[in-house]
């Protein structure tokens, strides 16, 4: 399947899709697909219900809301290196949820998965960490790092931040409101941490009530957008802290009539495929999700092959899509060149450590 997949340019899902009708899938998807099923001449294996091949390996991947784009991404940069190693990949919904993060592991546990990928919850060391060590099975955690000795890989979530929040800084904004992610989880924890950091560098006062948890969601993230709008004495810049939050923070701003960037700067962490289509577009940090969820699984492989290695924590670094809601001479004089073909991509810089960083 994954032979054919490469050869149709599409996923493997999509393959098992056409192949047992589960989805609606696009005529021409359809089409390279049934051609490519032709032209190596695969075969399904056929197997009678509730009796898998026994050469089938299975791993699972839970995390929250699949239908987020930052989460596709990574399930596809999982599932690839998955199709490498020879492996299938079995996905559960935490919806963010302790108590369904550990019933959804148990459930995978109770269907013989090899091992684990886990976007943990906030919870999760109370409740699934002790069901995955009295099982012993391996596992790899993706996007939250977590203090403790075990396998994992993120994003640099702190240096994205400052890297964001002290360009507003440098552009003399002296008050930036922050919405925030769902409290307990180390992006929300991380991302703040360089939203503060960003201040003591340029010397400016953190004012803590401009900070406003929008709960990592569209919903929560409008609210606590037209929370900080209610105000008196308003922020003129805003930070958002996911790609769920900022759609909602956009869309309050829009409601309001408030223009960006000429009435509010807006940026953002996580980065989306259509940030350049919209107006103005969106200064973001792009997280390298597919290298991420790949990254997850080359440490699952390493752990399931040599059980007494040392837990490893990775870091991959973020980087700055430069365009227009910043509001700054650069992002203006990128609208004029952005008059070209579409074709023609944003200007990118990658941020490690701060101090190595800029924007502007």
């Amino acid at each position: 399947m994954s032979e054919v997949a490469d050869a149709a340019g599409c996923s493997t899902t999509t393959v098992s899709h056409v192949l047992n009708g589960t989805r609606t899938v696009a005529a021409e998807t359809r089409r390279r697909v049934e051609q490519a099923v032709s032209e190596l001449g695969y075969h399904r294996r056929i197997t009678r219900p509730g009796h898998a091949p026994r050469n089938l390996t299975a791993v699972g991947l839970t995390l929250s809301g699949l239908s987020n784009p930052y989460f596709s991404d990574l399930v596809q940069g999982v599932e690839r290196e998955l199709a490498r190693a020879g492996r299938v990949l079995v996905l559960a919904d935490t919806h963010d949820d302790p108590e369904t993060e550990r019933r959804a592991v148990a459930s995978l546990l109770k269907h013989r998965i090899e091992a684990l990928v886990m976007a943990p919850t906030a919870g999760w060391m109370r409740r699934t960490w002790p069901l995955l060590r009295e099982r012993r099975v391996p596992f790899v955690l993706v996007d939250r790092i977590v203090d403790a000795d075990v396998d994992q890989v993120g994003v640099e979530n702190e240096p994205g931040a400052c890297v964001l929040v002290e360009h507003l800084l440098s552009l003399g904004h002296r008050r930036v409101g922050m919405i925030a992610g769902l409290p307990g989880l180390s992006t929300t924890v991380e991302r703040e941490i360089g939203y503060r950091r960003a201040h003591q560098r340029r010397r400016v006062e953190v004012d803590p009530s401009l900070i406003v948890c929008g709960d990592s969601s569209l919903d929560g993230g409008r609210r606590a957008a037209l929370r900080l709008l209610d105000r008196a004495d308003r922020p003129t810049a805003l930070f958002s802290g996911n790609n769920a939050m900022t759609v909602g923070a956009l869309t309050a701003l829009e409601d309001r009539d408030v223009a960006v960037p000429g009435d509010m700067a807006v940026v953002a962490f996580d980065d989306f495929e259509f940030s350049p289509l919209v107006r103005p577009r969106l200064t973001a940090a792009a997280q390298p999700c597919h290298a991420m969820g790949a990254r997850a699984v080359q440490l699952l492989l390493r752990r399931l092959t040599s059980p007494g290695l040392p837990a490893q924590t990775v870091r991959i670094p973020a980087s700055i899509e430069h365009r227009d809601s910043c509001g700054c001479e650069r992002a203006r004089a990128s609208v004029a060149r952005d008059r070209r073909p579409a074709s023609v991509r944003p200007e990118t810089a990658q941020v490690g450590r701060p101090e190595a960083s800029a924007v502007g």
